[in-house]
């Protein structure tokens, strides 16, 4: 930051000429391409002041004394300037006036350094009301976000009060065309970074939130999930490898639990309660929401676990998510599905194929998925619903016939 980045300019208020033919005298401080405003309370006629000298023209000692006036307001200004380049790292031309009349400054914000004390602040929750994961989702949005500031606009960081509409817009476009983020990542990416901003105008830093008028682009809801055929074929195919067994075994627990892979790493003993209608139910905290789950525990995902169960605090065998997802493709060749599976796909084969397709509503559904609300269960779900009504017609078409 050097000192030519100020700049302080006198001139005349023609359109508050006085009765005396007195222009008043106003000052204009600009730093980092913005203006703060202000009356110097000097006033002298339009035609005894040099406007490209920034001066008087001295023709009689009241402007001799007005141009020592002004000189005497550039210098504090100057020195105002001086104080905060030794004091702060970042500071505006508001911060610059402030000092120069006294006050003290408020230290603008600028937006990646309110993003790190956002991540601080949340750093503090983690295992209270925050999970680890969720805090790397914030850090990666502010890094991306962090990136795009040095692509866009060649500077570390931007002031809080410039965050535009068209910043976020811009935004998107880097993550697409830059990073080649698929629009479902992008929305995630401009959510996370929005939660800071709106706590940004909750505590003053910002006036409005200007990112108010931003719709997420759209993003096509479909949702893969084995059928029941395939979900046949795949829990009677005979595996001889061990590793791939094991993972077949996992996946298809999930179908019918619809556990996450977290819930799954995670279960224990003690998740496994014996229910007021006799039957045994996995109850547990999903690790995501936070929300209490309980799932009845059915034949076939009671099968798979007395074949695992060991002397061990879990009752299945551990394995790394990025592992199972690699011996689910194998699989999926081996057994002739032609879908990418991941271990994602058995829990949304649950709500599929296992319980919609058995006419379980999907108020019901919601709750055992352990959704925040049911409107997520809606937004994802809602085709398959449709779909199940429409084979349910062509079947009463049949027999209307």
């Amino acid at each position: 930051m050097n000192q030519n980045a100020l700049s302080v300019l006198f001139y005349l208020n023609k359109s508050k000429t006085n009765k005396e033919g007195l222009c008043p005298i106003r000052c204009r401080i600009t730093y980092l391409k913005r203006r703060k405003e202000f009356a110097t309370g000097e006033f002298i006629k339009a035609d005894n002041w040099l406007s490209k000298k920034q001066r008087t023209t001295k023709s009689n000692q009241t402007n001799l004394q007005t141009d020592l006036q002004l000189e005497i307001i550039k210098s504090n200004i100057k020195r105002s300037f001086l104080e905060l380049q030794v004091s702060q790292n970042n500071f505006g031309v508001e911060d610059i006036f402030k000092i120069y009349i006294g006050e003290t400054a408020n230290h603008e914000k600028y937006t990646i350094e309110y993003l790190n004390e956002f991540l601080n602040k949340k750093q503090k929750l983690i295992g209270i009301d925050l999970q680890l994961s969720t805090w790397k989702k914030f850090y990666y949005a502010k890094s991306q976000f962090g990136e795009f500031i040095k692509w866009k606009f060649n500077k570390k960081d931007i002031r809080l009060d410039q965050l535009k509409i068209q910043v976020l817009k811009d935004f998107e476009f880097y993550l697409k065309t830059v990073r080649h983020q698929k629009q479902i990542t992008i929305n995630k990416c401009v959510q996370r970074l929005r939660k800071p901003i709106r706590e940004a105008v909750n505590e003053g830093f910002l006036d409005k939130d200007p990112f108010t008028s931003h719709k997420p682009g759209k993003v096509s809801k479909e949702v893969i999930f084995l059928s029941v055929d395939e979900l046949k074929s795949l829990e009677a195919f005979r595996i001889k490898q061990p590793r791939l067994q094991l993972v077949r075994d996992l996946f298809v627990f999930c179908c019918y639990t619809g556990l996450a892979y977290n819930e799954m790493n995670r279960l224990e003993d003690k998740h496994i309660v014996n229910g007021f209608d006799g039957n045994q139910w996995i109850q547990m905290k999903r690790k995501k929401t936070n929300k209490s789950i309980s799932v009845p525990l059915l034949p076939k995902a009671k099968d798979i676990l007395k074949k695992y169960r060991e002397v061990k605090s879990t009752l299945l065998p551990r394995m790394s998510n990025q592992k199972i997802n690699s011996y689910l493709k194998e699989i999926a060749e081996i057994v002739g599905i032609n879908k990418a599976i991941t271990h994602h796909m058995a829990r949304k084969t649950f709500a599929s194929t296992v319980l919609l397709y058995n006419d379980v509503p999907i108020e019901i559904v919601s709750e055992l998925l352990g959704h925040s609300n049911i409107k997520i269960t809606q937004d994802y779900y809602g085709k398959v619903v449709q779909r199940r009504i429409s084979e349910e017609i062509k079947q009463l078409k049949r027999k209307l016939k």
